[in-house]
């Protein structure tokens, strides 16, 4: 198991729909073996330039133990999720397995 960084932005929606969208990535990594050690929502905050027209996005970490095939598996359907603005996810600094 390792620890990785999971950064993602979700299109300004209504709260319910961002909460949604949140557990839905939270349930996807746990299903695959992978545990949310920390959850971190920053809230809507302005981009510094638009991305798919739109200029605020509701910004969310995520601390993940979990094996290198459940990260990929989480940042395949990242890439396919239409509510997400933008995602990254990186191995954390200074941690061994």
């Amino acid at each position: 198991m390792r620890l990785y960084e999971v950064i993602f932005i979700v299109k300004p929606m209504e709260e319910e729909a961002t909460n949604a969208v949140i557990e839905k990535f939270t349930k996807l990594i746990q299903a695959n073996g992978g545990k949310i050690e920390k959850e971190d929502r920053w809230g809507k905050k302005r981009l510094a330039y638009e991305i798919k027209d739109h200029s605020e996005g509701y910004y969310v970490l995520l601390y993940v133990n979990a094996e290198p095939a459940c990260v990929a598996e989480c940042d395949r359907v990242m890439k396919i999720t239409d509510e997400l603005l933008k995602h990254m996810i990186v191995r954390a600094d200074g941690v061994e397995e």
